[in-house]
């Protein structure tokens, strides 16, 4: 199995969501989905400012094999995106838990984060596809 950080909480649609010292999350997409993706060549961030319910789409990543839609793990407010990835997509799939991620938001609800997968629970569903 890919690369699964236990620290992280895991949408079942592939994302991730890591609660930060300063209460927001950062939430990117899991190795697994990278590697199933293949090549990055594209990612299309939602716009600052956004509010996102959990499970809204928030944005697209495309490879060279296929575009996905990236949903928001939690609902909050859009604070921050990854610039890093318009001109280097590929970050991704060099380092999907860190300097790949999308982007970052001010949570409606942290208890939301509850609703989302452990990393063992994640790997199960991932093991079942």
């Amino acid at each position: 199995m890919s690369n699964t950080p236990t620290e992280l909480k895991y949408a079942s649609s592939h994302e991730w969501a890591r609660l930060e010292d300063d209460g927001t999350i950062i939430v990117g997409i899991s190795d697994h989905a990278q590697q199933a993706l293949g090549d990055v060549v594209f990612v299309e961030n939602p716009e600052l400012g956004t509010t996102l319910a959990a499970g809204d789409e928030a944005g697209v990543v495309e490879s060279v094999k296929a575009a996905s839609d990236i949903y928001a793990p939690v609902g909050g407010e859009v604070i921050a995106v990854n610039e890093v990835l318009e001109d280097a997509p590929e970050t991704i799939n060099a380092d999907p838990y860190h300097d790949g991620w999308f982007y970052r938001l001010q949570p409606t609800d942290i208890a939301e984060l509850e609703n989302l997968l452990d990393a063992d629970a994640y790997v199960q569903q991932c093991e079942d596809e």
